[in-house]
This record gives structure tokens, sequence and C-alpha cells, in this order.
């Protein structure tokens, strides 16, 4: 999370970031990078459920407020709503993937359910 933050504005103040990555493809980019930030967030941020993804979300979606509004500053640069509204894009993206994950993790996978199943008959005396 740190080196992309790094990235986005140190990297991001150097003459050769100007027309780095041409139209429309850095809209894209802007994307693939808001939807890492959003999942580094969630996973970093040890909240679950609901509160991790409003984390991730909101949290990339304030990175992304601060880069527009530091390329206002920046010579050759533009601050822009299309690259912002690729920044939510992104970060709903990567919130949606924190969720998915989520939702995977709950469900038990065939082998760990034959476990369960055995855990739950030697409890009871049983054997097989």
């Amino acid at each position: 999370m740190l080196g992309i933050v790094v990235a986005l504005f140190i990297g991001g103040r150097q003459s050769m970031a100007v027309g780095l990555i041409p139209h429309p493809w850095d809209k894209l980019v802007h994307a693939i990078v808001f939807a890492l930030i959003a999942c580094t967030i969630g996973l970093s941020s040890n909240l679950r459920g609901w509160h991790k993804l409003a984390v991730a979300f909101f949290g990339a979606l304030l990175v992304g407020a601060l880069d527009e509004w530091h390329q206002m500053y920046l010579p050759g640069r533009e601050a822009g709503l299309p690259d912002f509204i690729a920044d939510v894009i992104g970060s709903i993206f990567g919130a949606a993937c924190l969720a998915m994950k989520s939702l995977r993790s709950l469900h038990i996978t065939p082998k760990h359910k034959e476990s369960f199943v055995l855990m739950g008959s030697t409890r009871q005396g049983n054997s097989r």
C-alpha cells in the first residue's frame, strides 16, 4: 500500500510521468491501481464484514481525491473528474473482490467437512 501511494505522489511529480500512459488506457490503470489500494487497505485493516469494505472503499477514495488534488499543482498534469470516476470504479471493484474473498472463506470445503463430521462423531462417543 505504501509503495503504491509513494509511486502516486512522488513518482507522479516527476516530469516523465506526464503522458506516461496514453488516453484511454490511463483510466484502466487508474481503476486497477485503486482496486489494489482498496484491497490492500481492506486486508490490512484487521476489520470484518461491512466495516472492512467501507474502510477499504472510502480509504481508496480518499487517496484518489488527494491524488487528483495533488495533480492540480503539478506542471503538465491535470486533475479531472474522469480520472476520479475511474478511481471510484476501481475502489468499488477492490471492495467487491474483498467481499467475494470473505464469502469464499466462509465456505467449508468437502475435505474439511469430513473432518468436522469425524470430530462430531467422536465427541458423541461413536466411532467409525
